[in-house]
């Protein structure tokens, strides 16, 4: 598989670890390195430079699975936020962390028991970034 190229929002990537500092000694340590390592690997630019078809903490992505082709629709949210009758993934959950800093078009793949689960990333049907809305500026 071809190294990921992600972007990230400076405020959602400033959020994200603060909770990782919150969660660390109570989470699945691989799912925390994974998260780790996006940031690590990814371009972090701020909120209004983040193009539109990119997934972002609070956006609504349409994504079709490649093995079975049913297509399904999450919303990417903070843990606290996540619930699974209104399709909002947590960020912390394997595919809500797969999907975080990818683009529309992206097929994106993640270890599951039993193998390799493969997506691939349709529309993104609402972006807060694209919609204006942004966040107040980071304080130093």
């Amino acid at each position: 598989m071809k190294e990921r190229k992600l972007i990230l929002p400076e405020f959602d990537v400033q959020r994200l670890k603060r909770l990782l500092n919150s969660v660390n000694n109570r989470s699945d340590n691989a799912l925390m390195k994974s998260l780790t390592e996006e940031f690590d690997h990814a371009q972090v630019v701020p909120s209004r430079e983040i193009p539109p078809d990119v997934v972002t903490m609070n956006s609504r992505v349409r994504i079709t699975d490649l093995e079975t082709g049913e297509e399904s629709v999450y919303t990417i949210v903070f843990p606290t936020e996540a619930d699974t009758e209104k399709n909002k993934l947590s960020v912390l959950a394997p595919l809500g962390t797969a999907l975080l800093g990818d683009r529309v078009g992206s097929v994106v793949e993640w270890a599951v028991p039993g193998g390799t689960t493969r997506i691939r990333i349709e529309e993104i049907e609402f972006q807060p970034e694209a919609a204006g809305m942004y966040p107040e500026e980071p304080s130093t």
